[in-house]
This record gives C-alpha cells, structure tokens and sequence, in this order.
C-alpha cells in the first residue's frame, strides 16, 4: 500500500511519497518510518526547507545590513554639512567714511557692510561716529589752515576703528552742505582755500580719498530720503516710503513721494530714482538760510530793522539779558543786506518769553502772500500735497527731544501750550534747571521749538490731523538719521537700480528639505526590503502520515 507524507512550511509546499508496508509488523516498517521522520531537522527547528531558501538567495541578508549601514551614514553625512554650513563664521567687513561738514559743526561717520555681499545685497549700517570739536569749517574762512586741523583728531579715532588691512581700500568722502554753500556764496576764494586745507589734512591718512565738495540743497534732501527709507528696508521689499524732514543749522529741506506731484510744474525740485527695480519721483526742496541757526539771525534782522540799541525779544526766555554786535548779527548772506543804516555797534539782547508773538515773528520768515503754482509751501515754492508718513530728524529731533515732545501723539495745541511754557520760564530757573546743557545751545530752544512747530504747520502745510504723521527720529536700527549714508551708497553703487535675483528657497530650507526627503527615502527603502523578505513566523507543523 502507498503511503503519502505531505510536508507543508512558509510557502513552500513539498510532497513526499514513500513505499512501505501498511502493517507495523512489516520487517521493513521501521526503516521505513525512520526515513520519513528524518525529513523534520535533528533539533525539532527550522525545516532543511529553509536552507534550500538560503541557498536561492545566499545575499539577502547581507545586502539588507549593507542598505542599513549605507542609509545611516548619507543621512549622518547630510546632517553634518548642514551644522557645519550653517556655523557662524568671523564677518569680514568693507568701510566707507563720510565727513557731513555742516554749517555749525562736522560729524564723521564710519559705515560698514558685509565684504562678500558688497554691489546690491549687503546692509550698510554705522559703527562709528565722531564729533570734531569746534564750529563747522565754513567758520575757518578767515584761518583756512584750522579746518584742516580741527579734523585730525577725529580723522585719528577712525584710523583706529577700522583695520588696518582696509584702510587703503576705504574710501573717504567729504560732503560740504549749507554752510559752505553760503561761504561760496560770499566769498568763492574762502571757499576753495577752506576745501584745499581739509583736502590736504585728509590726504594724509591712509584712506582712499575721494574728494570734497558742495552738496547741493536738492541732494541733501533726497540723499536723506534715501538713508531714512534705507534703513527702514522700505525700499528692498518695496514698500510705501517715508517722507523726510531735514533741519539743519543753515538750511532745512523737505522730500517726499506723493501720487499727486506733477514734475511738470515745477522741475527744479524732482528727483528721478530707480532703486530695487522700484520707480521713485520724488519731490524735494530745500531751503537756504532757513535753519534754526540763520533763522534766527533772520528773526533778530527783522526786529532790528530800525537799528535800537535795546531789543526785548518775545523769543528768549524772561530774564535773559546779553550785549550784541550788529556786526556779528548782519555777517551772514542771508540777512548781510539788511543791516540798518546808522545802527550803533551793539545793541542789549534781553527777553519776554511769549509764544504768540514769538509765533509772530517766524510767520515774517514765511512769506505765503504769493504763490504762482496750484500749492505752495513758502516764499512761492510749489510743493504737492502731504502724503505718507514722514521721518524728522537733525535738529527737529533734538529740540523736540530736548523739550519732551517727541511723542507725535500729543495733540499739536498741547504741543504748542507746552512750548510756550518752556519760553515763560525764567532764564535762571532754565539754567538751574538744565546745568549740563552748554548756554551756547540752551538759549535758543525757546525760539527753535516755536520756528519749527510753525515751519512744520504753517510752512509745511501739517494740520492737527496729519501732524501725527511724523515721528520725529534720531537713529533707525542703530545708524542715524541724515543725508551721509544715502551720499554713500550712492557713490559706491550699494543700491541696485534692479532686485537682485534670488532662489526660490534659502538655502538653509533647501538643506533642510533635502535632509528630509533622505531620511524618507531611507525609511521607504527599508521597509520595502522588509516586505519582499522570506517570512517564517510560524513553527513547521510535523509530519503528516497518512
């Protein structure tokens, strides 16, 4: 009789047929039987079917530790040049400096950007700034020698901020404004000796000098536009630009961009940009001998027109008592042909302290009488409507700052109540009151903040409702406020008339993703090979005897 042995394990299904006697007591039963048992493996453990599976495919299992190890190391790999890529290194800068050599004082200033982003995507910013003792150099016309020495100090300072691996690749500007524009004015030879003895003083530091020169009142402003939206990143991303308020000693300027400036009216006062693929018209103006310093004197000609020997001004504090030379007080160009016939030689300075007649006096400074153009501002300037927000800064910021008012959120009378106080205020009580403040500077802040609280709304056109719209600023993100930076990034082509391209992705995201997609793909791959795996997770069942 045939006896049928069916063996059955993973998935591999195998019959065994053996001839032998049915009956036990065959004498061939038991080698028989033993020839069947034999088929199961010596230790009741895996079948030989399992060895056949091995011999088929003999690298299965070391190719999968192979993938393993493989995977491991490309994504360890992967990690660690993103850590390494993204270590800070030690920055390496680029310098520029500019000297802003302005009507009453010179400021030098030391930028830096990123020297491998230089040309269109490295940030200027200011590391440095120093003040050169003394008065501005149009003061030197008569000494032009001092101009150049009153710079070395400060010239010194910088030389030891910047390494000394950069200095003969930085290049040094010197930009003269208003007051050096009314020394041409008055005198052209002064002029060029003051600029020969500063040239000569900076030629000597191992800088890259590029020259002086007379800015004009339209660059002033529109390279103070320019620093404000700058560094606000306004016009990097594009966005809606800040107007700017520039007060200086000797001039004052306003630039803005407004829908409603129509160049052809006036074409003296527009300024064409393309910046960051940006079209900008800008207006700008500015106003020889209309800053706080040769406002005044202007102020004082108006009320000394009959030459008095006594003068109570209602722009100086109650009490303030001093003896003026009408010499001194008529030596600018700007009130030069206005000195009264007959005048003594002095004349007593003493005050009142009252705002409205204060006010008064400023409304004589801005002629509004006339205007020949659709809208002026003053003296028969076109200016268009007020648009947008505006930055204030120079002197506008440190009278206001100096009286607590630049919170812009104060309502403009209280603004004005505030300031009238302040003139009311006795001279001594001033003085107790503000010990470290230079006398110099301390008189005139009774009459700066009424001149430019005036300016702003009765020159400028602010109303109530937009005076909210200024804020009155010194430093933007650490850099300040002024027409030095613009100028500077102007003559070293920082800004791009065009975007710079840029990837889709930073590159810190692309690492990122393409870490994680390797991590993925690894994964995937190992539980596809752990899939297609011969599976035995069930003991073999034993013979079948049938």
């Amino acid at each position: 009789m045939a006896t049928f042995v069916y063996y059955q394990h993973c998935r591999v299904t195998q019959s065994v047929f053996v001839a032998f006697p049915a009956h036990p007591s065959s004498p061939h039963f038991l080698r028989d039987l033993i020839a069947t048992v034999t088929l199961r493996s010596p230790s009741g453990g895996r079948p030989p079917l399992t060895k056949e599976m091995k011999d088929k495919n003999p690298w299965a299992m070391s190719l999968t530790v192979v993938i393993a190890v493989v995977g491991v190391i490309a994504v360890v790999a992967l990690v660690t040049v993103t850590v390494v890529q993204n270590v800070p290194l030690l920055q390496k800068y680029k310098y520029g400096i500019v000297l802003d050599a302005g009507s009453s004082h010179t400021t030098v200033f030391i930028y830096q950007w990123p020297a491998e982003k230089d040309n269109n995507t490295g940030r200027a910013e200011q590391k440095h700034a120093c003040n050169v003792k003394g008065p501005g150099i149009s003061s030197y016309s008569g000494t032009p020698w001092k101009a150049g020495e009153s710079l070395r100090a400060c010239m010194q300072e910088v030389e030891e901020n910047i390494p000394g691996k950069r200095h003969a690749e930085t290049p040094l500007y010197l930009g003269a404004t208003a007051g050096m524009r009314l020394l041409e004015k008055a005198n052209s030879s002064a002029s060029e000796e003051v600029f020969k003895a500063v040239s000569e003083t900076l030629q000597k530091f191992p800088f890259s000098y590029q020259g002086a020169r007379i800015l004009s009142g339209q660059e002033e402003g529109a390279f103070g536009w320019v620093t404000v939206n700058y560094l606000d990143d306004r016009l990097k991303q594009g966005l809606e630009t800040t107007g700017a308020l520039d007060l200086g000693g000797a001039s004052t300027q306003i630039s803005f961009v407004s829908k409603m400036f129509d160049d052809s009216e006036s074409p003296g006062n527009s300024v064409t940009f393309r910046l960051y693929g940006n079209d900008y018209n800008l207006y700008t103006h500015s106003f020889l001998c209309y800053g706080k310093d040769q406002a005044l004197k202007m102020a004082l000609a108006h009320q000394t027109q009959a030459g008095p020997q006594a003068l109570l001004d209602p722009c100086m504090h109650p009490g303030y008592n001093k003896t003026e030379d009408y010499s001194s007080l008529y030596d600018s160009p700007c009130v030069s042909d206005r000195k009264p016939q007959g005048a003594p030689a002095r004349f007593q300075h003493s005050g009142s302290g009252n705002f409205q007649q204060c006010q008064d006096v400023v409304r004589n400074l801005l002629d509004s009488s006339q205007c020949k153009h659709s809208q002026c501002s003053f003296n028969g300037v076109y200016q268009p409507t007020l648009e947008g927000m505006f930055g204030a800064f120079s002197a506008y910021y440190y009278a206001m700052s100096f009286l607590n008012l630049t919170d812009t959120s104060v309502p403009l009378q209280a603004v004005k109540e505030r300031i009238g106080s302040f003139c009311a205020t006795p001279w001594e009580q001033v003085q107790q009151q503000n010990p470290k403040i230079k006398l110099k500077y301390l008189f005139g802040y009774c009459f700066t903040g009424t001149y430019l609280i005036t300016l702003l709304t009765e020159g400028y056109n602010f109303t109530s409702e937009t005076y909210s719209s200024i804020k009155y600023v010194h430093k933007i993100k650490g850099s300040e406020a002024g027409w030095t930076l613009g100028y500077m990034l102007n003559l070293t082509n920082m800004i791009p008339a065009e975007a710079p391209d840029t990837p889709p992705l930073p590159y810190a995201g692309y690492v990122s993703i393409v870490t994680v997609i390797a991590v993925l793909l690894f994964v995937l791959l190992l539980l596809a090979v752990y899939s297609c795996r011969p599976r035995c997770s069930k003991p073999p069942p034993p013979p079948q005897v049938i």
